[in-house]
């Protein structure tokens, strides 16, 4: 079972239903999603040069929200990450937002998710200024995830944090040498009060009346060098539902998988197939919105900064693996075929 199936059984029924919440976004993923590996994105051709024999293979749309196109992107993002690598202690910083907050979320998207990373990136700033272990200059990287593990809608953040920092002045690396990184509790604290700032008098939002005053925030050890950036790919950089974890479809009812938070246990979850739909399909960011973001030492136009820290850390960059996806084998002689061009997307038929 897969979610282009099931949007080809039940897209006119969701269309009724919630067409009129749909964004422009989610339309463009949603025929993103239908013609991923047909005959409406091409084709690649290959030919075997013992039989030359030609085979076709379909291309897919490459879209972010399309869940076959996933396993290559997180194959990349880790990539990447790897040319970034410290042989420090990891950790994790989650900022969430309160239930109360999330209908405003979802009316203003792309202002709330905006304000969320600029208020984070202060947050650890500010904090590992204020910190004797730590200083100003450091490292992280902000992932947005919009989805629970049961797929609602529950917007927060991931922010994945080397443990230490960078003096320019000495040119000296300051490494934390305790498995602690900030107190949840003042972070919880601070991260409520300069969002709800940031949302009402820089974006101008009407805030619920009724708000918590204790927000989650978690701040944990992941891990060291490579294995826990291995991790964080697996659990950060994927997509909404893996199809793997869509078990199947029966009388209209569509269920699947998801590990639960408390137990660490695989459990399942029944909706009928338009709820379902729409479960997956609201987690579709506006269009051009990035939901990873690189700050400090680990931005893009610090490159030089992070050398002069990887050569202090004695750190070895991984290069880019630009290794080429295996090619096909033909199915005579098994031998592989080499690719001999593209095969255009055939246009649409007229009824």
């Amino acid at each position: 079972m897969n979610l282009a199936e099931l949007l080809e059984r039940h897209l006119p029924a969701f269309y009724r239903t919630y067409g009129d919440r749909c964004t422009p976004s989610m339309q463009q993923a949603i025929h993103a999603i239908q013609r991923c590996h047909t005959d409406s994105c091409g084709h690649s051709r290959w030919q075997c040069t013992h039989c030359d024999l030609q085979e076709e293979h379909p291309l897919s749309c490459g879209h972010r929200s399309c869940p076959r196109c996933q396993h290559q992107t997180t194959r990349q993002w880790l990539a990447r990450q790897q040319t970034k690598l410290l042989p420090v202690d990891y950790f994790m910083v989650t900022l969430t937002l309160p239930c109360q907050l999330r209908s405003l979320a979802w009316c203003h998207q792309a202002q709330v998710y905006r304000a969320m990373f600029r208020v984070a990136n202060g947050l650890l700033k500010d904090f590992a200024a204020r910190s004797p272990r730590m200083g100003d200059d450091i490292g992280f990287t902000a992932v947005l995830h919009t989805h629970s593990r049961t797929l609602d809608y529950h917007p927060h953040l991931h922010l994945v944090v080397p443990g230490g920092s960078y003096d320019p002045r000495r040119r000296h690396w300051r490494k934390i040498r305790q498995r602690y990184l900030f107190n949840a509790r003042a972070l919880a604290r601070v991260w409520r009060a300069r969002l709800l700032a940031a949302l009402r008098d820089e974006a101008g939002l009407v805030l619920p009346s009724a708000l918590p005053e204790q927000w989650v925030v978690d701040c944990r050890r992941v891990g060291r060098g490579l294995p826990a950036l291995q991790y964080l790919s697996r659990y950060l950089y994927r997509g909404v539902l893996p199809e793997r974890n869509i078990l199947g479809e029966n009388a209209g009812l569509v269920t699947f998988r998801y590990r639960d938070s408390q137990s660490g246990q695989l459990s399942t979850r029944t909706l009928p197939a338009v709820q379902f739909l729409w479960l997956v399909l609201q987690h579709v960011l506006p269009k051009g919105f990035h939901r990873l973001r690189d700050y400090g030492f680990l931005r893009g136009n610090a490159q030089l900064r992070l050398q002069r820290i990887q050569l202090l850390l004695q750190v070895t960059p991984t290069p880019p693996d630009d290794t080429p996806p295996p090619r096909p084998l033909c199915p005579c002689c098994h031998l592989p075929m080499l690719w001999a061009g593209v095969r255009a997307a055939r246009p649409p038929t007229l009824g």
